[in-house]
């Protein structure tokens, strides 16, 4: 669908860049010519993902091991990747949510949640973007989101408030930092199955006929993600600032996604935190 330059001499960071969504949208970046960096907490899973990019598709994909939930270990991996060139391109994707009943949350649960998907996002753009004003340098965050920004949703409560307040930052800073060359932009995906998320989010005793109920009657690829975020991080989206793009087929136009946890019974919660524990 695009040029295979598209994103050639774009320097791209994506936070959780390892698997899922991060690691979609990190193949297609180096499909389309651009140098890579993926961070995450698991080591050995980056490189594994990178030496599959770099075997399958050739260019510069280099890894970091970053826990972005501390303040201190994310400035200490934005001097080592400044050290080489600064980055173009920073890719908000890290997060974490699980459904839960919202007064059976303990603190400990909440801040689970909230300290990679709100302060760790946070936490990365302050420092990515400080370094971009100082050094004069244009840049883009490109923030993913969900459409809980627009509707709200039940049983996921600390992430629909995170990804809430990352949308109330990318509106804020596109005013604040616009006039100095970075732009900000977030995605708002609907159902774009994964491992990770659909063990978190979908276990066993949901509804299994939600993508029917989708407008489009199916769930997203990874590739159409993908590629609207390659778009918004190109420079043929540069005016194009402060706006969230929903991409979930309509979906939020029916429906916030939870109504079908409102019918469970007790007793599929209690199995619900027992796994959630053990896991």
């Amino acid at each position: 669908m695009f040029e295979k330059g598209l994103l050639a001499g774009k320097r791209i960071l994506v936070t959780g860049g390892g698997s899922g969504l991060g690691a979609a949208m990190a193949r297609r970046f180096v499909e389309l010519s651009a140098e890579l960096i993926i961070c995450g907490r698991r080591l050995e899973f980056l490189e594994a993902t990178a030496a599959g990019m770099r075997s399958e598709l050739g260019g510069k994909v280099a890894v970091i091991s970053c826990d972005i939930r501390d303040g201190a270990a994310v400035e200490a991996m934005m001097d080592q990747v400044w050290r080489e060139a600064p980055i173009d391109v920073l890719v908000n994707n890290a997060a974490a949510t699980f459904i839960a009943q919202t007064e059976h949350l303990s603190f400990r649960a909440a801040d689970a949640i909230l300290a990679p998907t709100l302060h760790g996002t946070m936490y990365c753009t302050l420092a990515a973007g400080k370094r971009w004003i100082e050094g004069k340098h244009k840049g883009v965050v490109l923030s993913i989101l969900s459409t809980s920004t627009i509707t709200g949703r039940a049983f996921t409560v600390p992430s629909a408030m995170a990804k809430s307040a990352v949308l109330a930052m990318t509106k804020s800073l596109a005013v604040e930092w616009g006039p100095k060359g970075v732009r900000t932009v977030a995605i708002a995906p609907g159902a774009f199955p994964t491992p990770g998320a659909s063990g978190q989010l979908r276990p066993e005793g949901r509804d299994e006929s939600w993508a029917h109920r989708n407008p489009l009657g199916r769930a997203g690829e990874h590739s159409e993600l993908a590629n609207l975020a390659s778009f918004l991080i190109s420079d043929q989206a540069g005016y194009i600032n402060g706006e969230m793009v929903v991409q979930d087929g309509g979906s939020h136009l029916r429906s916030s996604g939870a109504e079908d946890l409102l019918q469970w019974t007790e007793a599929q919660w209690q199995k619900q935190r027992e796994g959630r524990g053990k896991g």
